[in-house]
């Protein structure tokens, strides 16, 4: 029986977990980020989300370390609750994943377009009011099918690419930071709040699941661990990567508010480079910043790329989809349907350009904390230690209010019409998929019994 490479070591996961969350969201919508919460609000926004995090991180390294599964949260759910209940969320959690596979396929177009503003040209549409152009689009497009082919030929290959790309964008933040720093001055941090306190932090938090969305993606990958790896790797990977994912997004912004008067470039393309180069006073400041950026939407491509394949591999094998897409290549050991399917999804969903990024963060969000929610109450009812089982139950509470800041209508910055427009046409999808897997099983049992 074939089954997927063992090539993986601790290094590899922690690039594939941090690399998955962080990537160039604190390029292309700062100004999004500090609109909501300000400087302040920004920061504690995401210390505070983060932080929520490491119960859910601690629940996954246990649960990982127990059950190396590719299905992930499908495998934990599976447990301990009804197969409709594993279904909705590997479905959810693959939407997680995937959303963020075409939100950079569309980032890249854009960031070429700063660096070479004709690429700004050729317009073929419009979607809510914001132009598609067709150098965005074979850009885009260009990516996504390299980023196929590399998953498609075999995972270490994937996971160099990851590696290179998650310490060479550490090595230049480290570096652009540090300069413009140098430069700034405390008097461009206010308002330090652009709302009232509460809500200023309330606005990032809501964002903070999706834009810390990457971590759990360890488990997505656990089969392919090497031979002599040891099952505490998966939880060091895991919380290095959510610690590591506090830090970056918490310094960027607080950079970013240091170095220049920020309310003052919020309408700015790239504010952040802008606010560095308004510093700074020269543009290779600038071509640091755009050049981490471009290795960091590769790295959280690959990332999602694999997380979402392994778990739409995962969900076929176990006959909750097409069994077609669980199929391995037999000389590469790679998920091959699967990883074809991503790639393809990707592509067509680049058509739909700008207008999907800012509300694809928001339903990312609904997604990812439902599937933390889910895999903390699985770890419950398997029934641990009693302070394993607090732990678990800190983390689906997170998790839970993370989903109603998004749906209670009371709730400001709650799903506007297309934000549900977009979780409702997933989940019918979801369904459809669910029924005809199901219809299909019952058939095949029946013709069995007449045989």
């Amino acid at each position: 029986m074939v089954t997927l490479a063992r090539k993986l070591r601790v290094v590899d996961y922690f690039a594939l977990g941090w690399g998955t969350m962080v990537g160039v969201g604190w390029l292309v919508v700062m100004d999004d980020w500090l609109l909501r919460g300000g400087v302040l609000g920004g920061i504690l926004g995401f210390a505070i989300g983060g932080a929520l995090l490491l119960p859910i991180g601690y629940v996954y390294g246990q649960l990982v370390k127990a059950m190396p599964d590719a299905a992930g949260e499908v495998a934990y759910t599976a447990k301990v609750f009804p197969q409709s209940i594993s279904f909705a969320t590997g479905w959810m959690m693959v939407l997680a994943y995937f959303i963020v596979c075409p939100w950079e396929a569309v980032a890249v177009g854009r960031i070429a377009g700063y660096i070479f503003p004709a690429l700004d040209s050729l317009e073929l549409y419009r979607i809510a009011g914001r132009p598609v152009y067709l150098p965005h689009l074979i850009i885009g497009l260009g990516l996504t099918g390299l980023l196929t082919a590399l998953n498609y030929r075999g995972i270490r290959l994937s996971a160099t690419f990851q590696n290179w790309t998650a310490f060479g964008t550490l090595a230049l933040f480290v570096v652009f930071v540090s300069f413009g720093v140098a430069k700034g001055s405390p008097r461009n941090f206010p308002p330090l709040f652009t709302h009232g306190e509460f809500i200023s932090i309330l606005l990032v938090l809501q964002i903070v699941p999706y834009f810390m969305t990457g971590y759990e993606s360890v488990a997505k990958a656990a089969e392919e661990a090497s031979p002599d790896f040891r099952s505490r790797g998966f939880f060091k990977a895991i919380w290095m990567a959510i610690i590591v994912g506090i830090l970056f997004y918490t310094i960027v912004i607080a950079a970013v508010g240091y170095v220049a008067p920020w309310r003052q470039l919020t309408g700015e393309k790239f504010m952040t480079a802008v606010a560095f180069e308004h510093a700074v006073g020269s543009r290779w400041i600038v071509s640091v910043i755009l050049a981490a950026a471009l290795l960091s939407l590769f790295k959280v491509f690959n990332g999602n790329f694999v997380a979402s394949s392994r778990l739409l591999f995962a969900m076929g094998r176990r006959g909750l989809i097409d069994r077609r897409v669980a199929e391995i290549h037999p000389r590469n050991q790679t998920p091959s349907v699967a990883v074809l399917w991503v790639g393809l999804a990707t592509a067509a969903c680049m058509f739909l350009g700008d207008a999907i990024l800012v509300p694809i963060s928001e339903v990312g969000s609904v997604a990812s904390a439902a599937g933390w929610f889910a895999a903390c109450a699985a770890y419950y009812r398997m029934g641990p230690a009693p302070r394993e089982r607090a732990v678990a139950v800190v983390g689906a509470t997170v998790g839970m209010l993370m989903i109603l800041m998004k749906i209670v209508p009371a709730v400001p910055g709650h799903f506007s019409g297309y934000e549900w427009l977009a979780l409702g046409i997933w989940s019918a999808v979801g369904v459809g998929l669910g029924w005809r897997e199901r219809r299909l099983a019952t058939a095949s049992v029946a013709s069995d019994a007449i045989n």
